[in-house]
């Protein structure tokens, strides 16, 4: 039973050892590009544009590719037609980003909007479980962002899809960068316990 038991726990460790590692060095990168993204709001925003703006333009091409290899297909004229918006919106966003960040400005309200009334509700519908004050103070938090950069738009369009990015990818840096921590401490913790069993 002991056997069985340190080869579970000499599995897990090198398991754990040998990602942790890797985690740890994914949540540093992501959060110095988090905060690299949160100091420069417009450069990272109009780069997001750009991305953006290429994407459509190659989803175009692919619509517009798919819908020449099946012409007798019915739905060809929708592909022709789906290729060519796609194709004119990201040529509009890679020629005049504060397009596609008006755009993404927008999305962004409606995203956060959503999110902070889903979580409300869900908070109500959870109440009187452990945790349910949490998830409604979120999603409020939620709809304060949503109306805050709604009431700084058009201006905010400038800086809130920047910065509202390099936020969310410094706290998922921090939060891998834990999570890494901790697997290294667990790891650490199943090499004593074996050393302590041969010892």
């Amino acid at each position: 039973m002991s056997t069985v038991r340190t080869r579970d726990g000499e599995e897990l460790a090198n398991t754990v050892q040998d990602t942790w590692r890797l985690l740890m060095g994914v949540g540093v990168v992501l959060t110095v590009v988090g905060l690299a993204a949160i100091f420069t709001p417009l450069f990272t925003s109009i780069t997001l544009s750009f991305l953006l703006g290429a994407y459509l333009v190659v989803g175009g091409i692919a619509h517009f590719a798919h819908a020449v290899s099946g012409r007798g297909w019915a739905g060809f004229l929708g592909q022709a037609i789906l290729a060519l918006v796609f194709v004119v919106a990201g040529i509009a966003f890679l020629l005049n980003p504060l397009i596609g960040l008006s755009a993404l400005t927008l999305l962004l309200i409606t995203f956060f909007l959503v999110e902070g009334l889903v979580e409300i509700g869900m908070g109500l519908r959870l109440r009187p479980a452990r945790g349910w004050l949490l998830v409604v103070i979120s999603g409020i938090i939620s709809l304060a962002v949503a109306l805050f950069v709604w009431l700084e738009y058009p201006s905010s369009a400038l800086w809130a899809v920047g910065l509202l990015f390099g936020i969310g990818l410094f706290t998922s840096g921090l939060s891998i960068v834990a999570t890494a921590m901790g697997g290294r401490a667990v790891a650490k913790g199943v090499v004593d316990e074996k050393v302590g069993e041969t010892g």
